[in-house]
């Protein structure tokens, strides 16, 4: 009978799910990325095509998420303490990439048309909870 892989996670950049498979492996359990040399490529597509795909076979799809879950999955600072959200006090922050102001939409679409990496992007944090935005240079305001 053919081995099968399940899809357990999605990642934006294929070095996060570098990360989550090398601890996957150190238990064990088969591991297969797909979707990583595209997005290693041209990191702007990534929400285009469902980020990095992280897989494992069928059968280990229980002790796989097990682990995930064990693994926390949200920011800490240079200490190694939570950032905790200005607005509910919150510790589910997590860190991702946007363009929204002018700077980073030209830096887009320049990258887009000349077809290279783009050079400026601009990275924030989100409150899992209450959906609050705020900088990564200053998580207090």
């Amino acid at each position: 009978m053919p081995q099968t892989f399940t899809t357990i996670a999605k990642f934006q950049y294929s070095s996060e799910a570098q990360i989550i498979k090398g601890r996957l492996e150190s238990d064990g359990i088969k591991v297969f990325l797909s979707d990583n040399f595209t997005i290693d490529t041209d990191p702007l597509v990534s929400n285009a095509i469902g980020g990095v795909k992280l897989k494992v076979l069928t059968e280990d799809v229980i002790k796989a998420k097990h682990i995930l879950n064990s693994i926390e999955k949200y920011s800490v600072d240079d200490e190694g303490k939570p950032i905790t959200c200005p607005n509910c006090n919150k510790t589910e922050v997590q860190l991702f990439s946007t363009i929204t102001d002018l700077k980073s939409f030209f830096a887009f679409l320049i990258g887009f048309l000349s077809g290279t990496l783009p050079f400026y992007s601009k990275d924030k944090y989100r409150c899992n909870n209450c959906q609050t935005e705020f900088d990564v240079n200053n998580p207090k305001a």
